[in-house]
């Protein structure tokens, strides 16, 4: 029997044993005590620092139509069409660069400064946040791009602006899926890591990864054909492109690398362009632009801190790696060379291969980014899960037991690592989950 034929034995099996019998194992929930996460990189020089704590404040500052001069306190550029009006409010559990928190803040932002903004079916004020997009257009052509939530009519710092909300049509609507907010912390040590690592780690374990089933591939740039590794499908290269990018699609603000605005109507454009800019002075806090110091704050952030390990932490890691867990998520890559102390060939413990993967029909989401595909995702990095509340990448669960078994499902590379979980007895299970939660 070959490869094939394994894998879809394991998917009938594995999908009876989902479907069939309730594990006795249960998630512990996400971890209490101080968050572990939200400081600075250690032993970052005092400039750096300073940017850190620069980018930190920007990161967390909120974005009206037009600024200060009609809503204090706050930076001008919001919209026409937006999904949040901060960084921060998407990265906030358990700290300032994390995920979705608890409560929604959509919930209230669409009707803040006398909006009129309906809520739309899948946003809910117990969470998780949420962006969406269309698989495709009406006339069956692809789209995928972000379909911003809200806008800004209505609101009393956006006179004469008359925009209508997209049609997300009905729940279970089949043409539309989510997004979460992907945590950031140690996203500088993930920037940092070569090219030629994450090569030889996708051919190292080449022998059980094929009696697995398992495959995965890098995603890459157009151009230059360099490895890209951040957002879901591993779609964007570096910090600042996912700076910009996450400024313009999710605020709506135009910047430097994004500097047209996605709606036009001269009715509904407030600012000279680009809202967001450099700008030449001495003070070099001023002179960069926020996504450079959004970009300077993520590159800076330090990876979670794990709990201390106990003997259920212990058995638990051991049989993450039996299973064969670990052979997509990583638990440490380390990176290469760099002119910041901070970084330079510093391990990562961030349980991920940083590679796309085939993961079958059940999560399959119909959007291609890059060379990823309608069914592959980039191997979520584990670090911080301990604390995390919403799961996959449409936060369909909160539950890290039933994250695990939806990896399993027609087609996906994890079927045979997920019959291999669903096998263990419970205690081995538990251990399993508790060791997650630890991370």
């Amino acid at each position: 029997m070959d490869v094939r034929n394994v894998v879809r034995l394991v998917c009938v099996v594995s999908s009876s044993l989902v479907s069939s019998a309730a594990p006795a194992a249960v998630d512990p929930g996400p971890r209490g005590g101080p968050p572990g996460a939200g400081d600075a990189l250690p032993g970052l020089a005092a400039a750096d620092q300073a940017f850190f704590t620069a980018g930190k404040e920007d990161f967390e500052a909120v974005s009206s139509v037009q600024g200060d001069a009609v809503v204090a306190g706050t930076e001008a550029g919001l919209g026409p069409r937006f999904n949040l009006d901060s960084c921060a409010g998407c990265h906030k559990h358990p700290a300032i660069g994390g995920s979705s928190p608890a409560l929604n803040p959509q919930v209230a932002l669409a009707t803040l400064q006398g909006a009129t903004n309906d809520v739309p079916w899948f946003v809910r004020a117990n969470g998780p946040i949420r962006e969406a997009r269309f698989k495709f257009n009406p006339d069956g052509s692809r789209d995928g791009g972000v379909a911003a939530i809200f806008t800004i009519t209505g609101r009393r710092d956006a006179p004469g602006c008359n925009l209508l909300q997209p049609d997300f049509g009905f729940p279970g609507n089949p043409n539309l899926i989510f997004r979460i907010p992907t945590p950031t912390f140690g996203a500088g040590l993930i920037e940092a890591i070569n090219d030629a690592t994450i090569l030889a780690n996708k051919r190292a374990n080449g022998f059980a990864k094929a009696q697995l089933g398992i495959s995965g591939k890098e995603n890459r740039t157009g151009n230059d054909g360099t490895i890209t590794r951040f957002g879901w499908k591993a779609q964007n290269k570096s910090l600042l492109i996912f700076s910009g990018e996450a400024y313009n699609v999710e605020q709506g603000v135009t910047n430097e690398l994004f500097q047209q605005e996605r709606e036009e109507d001269p009715a509904c454009r407030f600012n000279k362009l680009t809202e967001d800019f450099s700008s030449f002075v001495a003070d070099p806090e001023v002179t960069q632009s926020g996504v450079v110091k959004f970009a300077a704050f993520m590159r800076f952030l330090a990876a979670p801190t794990p709990a201390p390990d106990t003997p259920a932490i212990v058995a638990g890691r051991a049989q993450f790696s039996a299973v064969g867990c670990a052979l997509c998520h990583t638990p440490t890559l380390t990176t290469g060379r760099h002119r910041i102390a901070a970084l330079d060939r510093k391990p990562a413990n961030l349980y991920s291969d940083l590679l796309v993967h085939d993961m079958g029909t059940g999560l399959a989401d119909d959007i291609v980014q890059g060379a990823a595909g309608p069914r592959e995702f980039r191997t979520a990095p584990l670090w911080g899960l301990g604390q995390r509340l919403f799961f996959l990448h449409d936060g369909r669960t909160r539950d890290l037991a039933s994250a695990i078994t939806a990896h399993n499902s027609p087609g996906s590379e994890a079927n045979a690592v997920v019959l291999r979980y669903l096998l263990l007895p419970d205690r081995d299970k538990q251990d399993l989950l508790t060791f997650l939660r630890s991370l």
